[in-house]
């Protein structure tokens, strides 16, 4: 392939991360932005990650909301990295500012991409439309589990996520010249902060480093490596195999929360003293679901680790990822290196 690779939400955590990779490779990459007044930032983010090269890179601008700007980054591309979604686990005001940039910003990324006759795009999408509406049970997730967008526990983020991979799936099925479709699915994300943005499943990490979660529910994260996910993204460009497939990015079962903050504290010493050590029963947390919304979120999940199947994205994209204990860590002494404890 000579063409080059185009990352959409070049200033996002996951996408600074694959075109790191990217360019790392050798690729010529050119990432969108909303605003190119964004651009000597998200530069400037990228070198401070390690990136000493970046004549490689280039911007341009484009809204997941506007139609303008995505014919012109499609010029010269052989495959689309489409990293870019909203991000907003939990209650939301409304629903729509999180589906509605989803699933019809995914529409737009690929009717240009069928436009300028992309060989193959990638769609970064999440174990949010996999594992949640379901009963709790002994089942291992697996890439043919989905969703169910109205069942318990399912939240606005898991509808959008939900609801834009299945109108890219629908798009590829019904659209003559489609580009391939290939479509990831990663656990909660952590790993080396990007810049001084906290994202995703990181604030997480930042919530125990600054004790503002005063104690630890009875709950099971699963995690993996961000940079294991944009490795997935490299990899998942290429395979022959992968067109038309889902992966779903897991490693490792669930992690209890009480170890979760155990592994910030080993991994950054006197810097982790805020961080809970107090495992709170689940009677008080189901206590405090009475008055607080936020901890009526979390009941439903009490005492359940949820089980995951990385067998197919380690068979057919040869993927390896690593540690997620690593990516926790990661996490924890990128804020305390960076200064992003308050």
């Amino acid at each position: 392939m000579t063409g080059k690779v185009l990352v959409t939400g070049g200033s996002g955590f996951i996408a600074g991360h694959c075109i790191l990779q990217l360019l790392a490779a050798g690729r010529q990459v050119r990432a969108t932005v909303r605003d190119l007044a964004k651009e000597p930032s998200v530069r400037a983010v990228l070198a401070d990650a390690g990136l000493t090269d970046d004549s490689a890179l280039e911007f341009v601008a484009a809204d997941l909301n506007d139609d303008n700007g995505w014919d012109e980054a499609m010029v010269g591309v052989d495959v689309v990295l489409h990293v870019a979604s909203p991000v907003q686990p939990g209650r939301v005001e409304n629903e729509d500012d999180l589906i509605l940039p989803a699933r019809e910003g995914a529409l737009r990324v690929l009717r240009a991409a069928t436009r300028a006759g992309i060989r193959r795009v990638v769609l970064t999408s999440a174990f949010h439309a996999v594992g949640w509406g379901h009963p709790h049970d002994d089942r291992v997730f697996t890439e043919a589990d989905w969703t169910v967008p109205d069942g318990p526990g399912t939240d606005a983020y898991g509808r959008s996520k939900t609801f834009a991979e299945r109108a890219a799936w629908e798009f590829v099925r019904q659209t003559d010249g489609a580009p391939e479709l290939v479509t990831l699915l990663p656990v909660a994300v952590m790993g080396p902060v990007m810049g001084r943005d906290i994202s995703g499943s990181n604030h997480l990490v930042q919530a125990l480093l600054t004790g503002s979660m005063p104690g630890l529910p009875h709950l099971f994260v699963p995690v993996v490596d961000v940079r294991d996910v944009a490795a997935a993204h490299v990899l998942a460009m290429t395979v022959p195999d992968a067109a038309g497939e889902r992966f779903l990015l897991s490693n490792g079962p669930a992690i209890e929360m009480k170890d979760i903050a155990a592994t910030i504290r080993s991994a950054v010493g006197p810097a982790g003293a805020k961080v809970p050590t107090r495992v709170v029963p689940n009677l008080v947390v189901r206590i405090g679901a009475l008055f607080d919304k936020q901890a009526r979120d979390i009941v439903p999940d009490l005492g359940y680790a949820k089980r995951t199947s990385n067998a197919k994205a380690r068979e057919l994209l040869g993927w390896t990822p690593g540690d997620p204990y690593a990516a926790i860590a990661a996490a924890a002494e990128s804020m305390v290196r960076k200064g992003l404890l308050g």
